[in-house]
């Protein structure tokens, strides 16, 4: 790994770290918290996706 993939991973993280506690707090019903995570991983794949393509 180098430095300009070492970047955008902890950026990530960051982001994590300060969307997760809200995220959480409000989606107390599993139903919900289900519904809207796979929504946040379907978001998260394609701009992955997107990315990888451009950059490649």
């Amino acid at each position: 790994m180098n430095f300009d993939q070492i970047i955008p991973i902890i950026y990530m993280i960051g982001v994590l770290i300060l969307v997760l506690p809200s995220f959480l707090q409000s989606n107390s019903k599993l139903k919900q918290f289900l519904s809207n995570l796979s929504i946040w991983v379907i978001i998260v794949l394609i701009v992955t996706t997107i990315s990888y393509f451009l950059f490649k």
